[in-house]
């Protein structure tokens, strides 16, 4: 629940909708149809393109029909992570929420403030009867965190707004002007099974309690990656473990908190083993000391069920591949100091029987660090005989320090807070505005939030104090005549 009387109100009624009914990435339809019904309530234009997108329109206050119409741009969609144990269902249950100190927080799942609180922000806007603006549009997309499927699949033409205010970053004080490009890189393989000797006992090896996170903006944060801490003590262990089975992470652009192996052991062997899984634990309590404190190894036996294996060779080169494979930073900007501008996630793995699979999310802010890192992976994989396939590519957002919108933001920003300019900030994740921008060249782009941590993981709140900066910071600059 949301407190009642949490400021600005609207905006909190808002995302209390959001928080009521289940979005998760491609099934936002239930939301998308309140949405609609609640504009037709209010006599809003409103309509869904090709791509499933919702587009709503608001003519301009008396006076200011002549000035560049405005379009506030987020994504219906929210990752959809949960804590181990949680018995919370993404597609029926609603998001359970408390408030500490300046924070709301969803203590066991994903809030979906990202970009929930975007969406209430143009919401509250639209119905705002008192507010001076140009003409408006809400382009709220579909898919976003699944591949900008909705914004790739976007119409042009269809936009009539001359300048975008994208909602959704997550630093308060701070405009971003551009944005990394990505893509998926999905690794398949069909791998060779053999029966396991007599004498040998099956074990589950288990990394958890990692932070996790968003793949890109927590990219270069230090914390650990599950899928990646599993397969290294996979192969220090050696060879006497047999892998019967591995699976890791639930989404490409979420930081894996846990990973899981099925393993078989000579009998004889297990406590030699315990011995040194103790060790790792301590290393990486050590390792990750201050940025994932939390992180255990869990080694038990488990009843026997499994007859089988990988194949000691597909073994040896799978987990070879995977223990070397690029993940994390890869290169920082030179023209942007302390940007990350090229990196990777490794954020799901799967062996079930014969078929394994891992998927990468590459991101950069050059297109040939995409591609250079792209065909990194594809050169490694191809040496074990996987197929790698490269796909749902979308754009960066190459910055505009002279855009007239940044100019007109600024100046207001100065006039409501007295801070001087706000920071104008690059992000290494993937907005919508690359895409769009691609579609609509001639569109002048900015993009803003309130203070928003932990996306992509349990945990992630939202400061409620941001949130009132950032719908003042809102609605001044809406107020505001522009010069051109």
């Amino acid at each position: 629940m949301i407190p009642a009387d949490l400021e600005p109100r609207a905006v909190w009624r808002h995302f209390a909708t959001l928080l009521a009914i289940p979005h998760p990435s491609k099934h936002e339809e239930e939301l998308r149809d309140a949405l609609k019904e609640w504009a037709d309530e209010r006599s809003l234009v409103n309509f869904v393109d090709a791509a499933g997108n919702l587009i709503l329109r608001k003519p301009a206050s008396p006076g200011r029909e002549d000035e560049p119409g405005v379009i506030l741009q987020g994504h219906l969609d929210m990752v959809c992570q949960q804590n181990k144990g949680s018995t919370h269902d993404f597609n029926k249950d609603a998001i359970a929420t408390l408030v500490e100190g300046d924070w709301l927080i969803a203590p066991e799942t994903t809030l979906g403030a990202d970009n929930g609180i975007g969406a209430a922000l143009a919401l509250a806007v639209l119905e705002d009867e008192e507010l001076s603006h140009p003409a408006l549009e809400v382009l709220l997309t579909v898919d976003e965190e699944a591949g900008m499927g909705g914004a790739l699949g976007l119409e042009e033409g269809l936009l009539q707004g001359r300048r975008l205010i994208n909602l959704d970053t997550e630093d308060w004080g701070e405009i971003y002007l551009g944005c990394a490009g990505g893509i998926d890189v999905t690794v398949s393989k069909t791998c060779a099974r053999e029966a396991l000797p007599e004498g040998h006992a099956l074990f589950e090896l288990e990394i958890s309690g990692l932070v996790g996170g968003h793949s890109g903006v927590d990219i270069d944060s230090g914390r650990g990656n599950a899928i990646a801490l599993l397969v290294r003590l996979l192969v220090a262990l050696g060879q006497d473990l047999r892998l019967v089975s591995l699976a890791g992470g639930t989404a490409r652009n979420a930081l894996p908190r846990e990973a899981l192996a099925q393993i078989a052991l000579p009998r004889e062997l297990a406590p030699r083993f315990a011995r040194r899984i103790t060790e790792y634990q301590a290393l990486l309590h050590e390792e990750l000391a201050g940025v994932d404190d939390g992180v255990t190894v869990r080694f038990e036996a488990v009843a026997a069920s499994a007859t089988d294996a990988l194949a000691r060779e597909d073994q040896r080169a799978l987990l070879a591949a995977l223990n070397v494979a690029p993940n994390g930073v890869k290169r920082m900007s030179v023209r942007v100091p302390g940007v990350v501008e090229t990196s990777d996630n490794l954020g799901v793995v799967g062996l079930e029987g014969d078929q394994f699979s891992a998927r990468f999310l590459v991101r950069s802010l050059l297109s040939s660090g995409i591609d250079t890192l792209v065909t990194e992976i594809e050169g490694l994989f191809s040496l074990i005989g996987a197929t790698v396939k490269a796909e749902g590519g979308y754009p960066g957002w190459a910055p505009n320090p002279d855009s007239p919108l940044l100019a007109l933001m600024q100046e207001v920003y100065r006039r409501e807070f007295g801070t001087g300019d706000a920071a104008v900030k690059v992000i290494h994740a993937g907005l919508e505005c690359g895409v769009i921008k691609a579609k609509y060249p001639a569109l002048d782009i900015v993009s803003f939030g309130p203070d928003i941590r932990g996306a992509h993981a349990p945990g992630e709140r939202v400061s409620i104090s941001s949130v009132a900066k950032a719908w003042r910071f809102l609605t001044a600059v809406l107020a505001e005549h522009p010069a051109n």
